[in-house]
């Protein structure tokens, strides 16, 4: 989940029934009251199972609506309006809960990657590859950008990419694969091979490594 306002995350939200802190909650995409969004990224909800708003919704949702469910106290970023929410179960908003810090290191990630995206384009004329390296060793960065990225390796012709790649542990053989046919690429322009032992580059036609001395 990408959150564009950070500072919601900041909000201290308090259950007017129980007194309990309200969880920062990622909000529903469709609201079931009708249809349309909430209006907000996340929710504050009270999860406290002793909240006697939720205690007692059971009976009253029975009586009502003869189905099985009970009601969180909802409130909206920037209000302390009473809202109520109804839920289905015990376990229902617990699965949502936002951690902070989580969010900001993901937020941080997510602007890295676009900016990374915006840059594919002029990077080569400006020779600069840290977008390409960015986007492809990002393992959360969308798969056609970490392609794109990808083939414009052999463009740059820069070697130093070559152990960054080596030491990621890709989670998808398809990138690892792709990666592995660029550096191949590159080393046979460059008339270099990976010395099988040590994984120094040494000159194609090399019968010892000048790095480990091994027979290669």
């Amino acid at each position: 989940m990408y959150i564009q306002n950070l500072s919601v995350l900041e909000e201290e939200h308090t259950c007017p029934d129980c007194g309990a802190r309200m969880d920062c909650c990622e909000a529903p995409p469709v609201h079931v009251g009708d249809g349309l969004g909430w209006g907000s990224e996340v929710l504050f909800i009270c999860l406290n199972d002793d909240c006697p708003t939720f205690k007692g919704g059971w009976d009253k949702v029975d009586v009502n609506y003869g189905h099985k469910a009970t009601f969180r106290n909802m409130q909206l970023p920037g209000s302390t309006e009473q809202n109520v929410m109804m839920v289905a179960s015990k376990i229902a908003f617990t699965g949502s809960i936002i951690d902070p810090e989580q969010m900001r290191g993901q937020n941080e990630r997510y602007k890295k990657e676009k900016d990374a995206i915006a840059a594919l384009d002029s990077c080569v004329a400006r020779n600069d590859i840290s977008p390409v390296m960015t986007l492809i060793l990002d393992e959360a960065a969308s798969p056609e950008s970490r392609k794109r990225a990808i083939d414009l390796l052999i463009e740059f012709n820069d070697l130093s990419c070559i152990d960054a790649i080596r030491n990621h542990s890709f989670r998808k053989t398809e990138f690892e694969q792709k990666c592995n046919m660029k550096i191949s690429e590159l080393l046979k322009i460059n008339f270099l091979k990976e010395c099988p032992f040590c994984a120094e580059l040494v000159k194609s036609q090399a019968k010892k490594c000048l790095h480990c001395k091994a027979d290669i």
